[in-house]
């Protein structure tokens, strides 16, 4: 159904075009009932379609397609509807930027491992955004700027000999994370993303596996030494990318294998579990 656009207050030239011109609203919008003056068009622009667009502009567009609305009108509907002004509108949340640029990202941290002789061990791993896959750098009891530098030499060809490059990486404002850390990635093209102060959410993807490997892992296995821990994280992080099921890739491994897209029931006989780390970690898979 089609409906004539006409605002108080419009000059007579454009009155006369507006009252020719008709916009589509057979699906009615939130706060049209309370602005006879509402434009579905103003709406549809500034919450989906333009999110830069400002009042002027939108007034301009709707003016090349022969709507005639003063400037003044559509401030007024986008204040009526709750729609912020274009830039605050247009601006990308933290989030919304991890998600579009995943493919392009890396995350690192350190985390704290406690033995059983009350030894603390630092662990310093990266994560790919995008494929959810884990690398682990380095275990050391003595963790210095220099030593993370050398870490991030011997993982920068990992990030750099692929066909889709890393464009960045995050990593919290921690001392060990020197210049000449940050440096070793800017040779490469990867440019450092410093997380703010105190705000481990803006790292969340490295935090939340921390979390998972301590959940799952670590706080149910005593560790000894450096060398116990060293044979440990590897066989964890080796179930985690390639059998582990992921939420955020349907229920797939980082590099796992498909599962056979048959729905026929598997019989119990034929699924097959493997023990890992003395049996802490089982994983279950049908015989071939």
């Amino acid at each position: 159904m089609g409906q004539f656009v006409r605002a108080a207050g419009d000059d007579p030239p454009l009155a006369s075009v507006a009252a020719r011109t008709t916009v589509d609203v057979s699906a009615p919008l939130a706060g049209q009932a309370s602005n006879g003056r509402w434009c579905p068009c103003v709406d549809r622009a500034a919450r989906a379609g333009e999110p830069d667009w400002g009042y002027r502009r939108i007034q301009g567009e709707l003016a090349r397609l022969g709507v005639g609305i003063a400037a003044s009108t559509v401030w007024s509907i986008l204040q009526q509807a709750g729609i912020d002004p274009a830039p605050r509108r247009s601006s990308e949340t933290w989030r919304e930027f991890l998600r579009s640029q995943a493919s392009g990202i890396v995350a690192c941290d350190f985390f704290t491992v406690d033995t059983v002789l009350f030894r603390r061990l630092y662990a310093l791993v990266f994560i790919e955004l995008a494929t959810r896959q884990v690398y682990l750098a380095g275990i050391t009891a003595n963790p210095t700027g220099e030593w993370a530098t050398q870490q991030a030499r011997n993982m920068i060809e990992t990030f750099v000999e692929r066909t889709e490059p890393i464009r960045f990486l995050i990593h919290d404002r921690d001392s060990k994370f020197t210049a000449a850390f940050d440096e070793v990635f800017r040779t490469e093209g990867i440019r450092t993303i410093r997380t703010p102060v105190r705000a481990p959410r803006a790292n969340a993807f490295v935090e939340r596996w921390i979390g998972t490997v301590r959940r799952e892992c670590l706080d149910r296995i005593l560790i000894v030494n450096r060398r116990h821990l060293e044979r440990v994280l590897p066989v964890y992080i080796r179930h985690y990318n390639e059998h582990r099921p992921h939420r955020s890739l349907d229920q797939q491994p980082p590099l796992g294998e498909p599962p056979p897209e048959s729905k026929a029931v598997v019989a119990l006989d034929r699924v097959r579990r493997r023990d890992a780390l003395g049996g802490l970690i089982h994983e279950y898979k049908a015989a071939a």
